[in-house]
């Protein structure tokens, strides 16, 4: 991963709505292959490593479970697209919630590197800010898995990153 991951003021993301609905969008660099990065983003055992257990189809069309391990998160998903080893589209919904989210994977091979920008769409705006500070912790625990370490203390890492995020928020735009 390019820079100090531990500084608190690193902001990956940027912040935004549409339709009335929360955007947040989170890119990084990894000294990883393309095929690597694809594969920690769609294989279960690895994404067991690094993001949450995921059990069911994880074929266009399929529907699974997942429980996320940063924020505890656990849902149903249906993948909506899956362009390896470029593109990823799932969605998202809590038990009992109607309205799904979107979380969009995309990357390009630069050399060695990877370019990796996961934006997530349909969230209510007025938790924009954890939002932000979840989504950087999981992009940056993808950096740690491909590096070869553990994840973070995600508590204590959302910590560090919500107050810049909510400062993000509530920015006129």
């Amino acid at each position: 991963m390019t820079g100090d991951a531990s500084a608190a003021a690193r902001l990956l993301g940027t912040l935004g709505t549409e339709d009335g609905k929360g955007v947040v969008r989170v890119q990084d660099r990894f000294d990883a292959d393309i095929d690597i990065v694809w594969s920690a983003l769609t294989d279960p055992a690895r994404l067991a490593s690094w993001w949450g257990e995921v059990e069911g189809d994880l074929r266009p069309g399929g529907e699974y479970r997942a429980r996320i391990f940063a924020s505890g998160w656990e849902g149903t998903g249906r993948v909506e697209a899956c362009e390896a080893p470029r593109r990823l589209l799932v969605l998202t919904r809590e038990p009992g919630q109607l309205e799904e989210q979107s979380i969009e994977v995309t990357m390009a091979a630069d050399g060695g590197q990877t370019t990796v920008i996961w934006e997530e769409r349909g969230m209510p705006v007025a938790y924009l800010a954890g939002y932000g500070a979840g989504i950087q912790v999981h992009v940056e625990d993808l950096g740690a898995y491909l590096a070869g370490r553990e994840r973070c203390d995600a508590a204590a890492r959302m910590g560090e990153l919500f107050p810049a995020y909510q400062a993000l928020a509530t920015k006129p735009g």
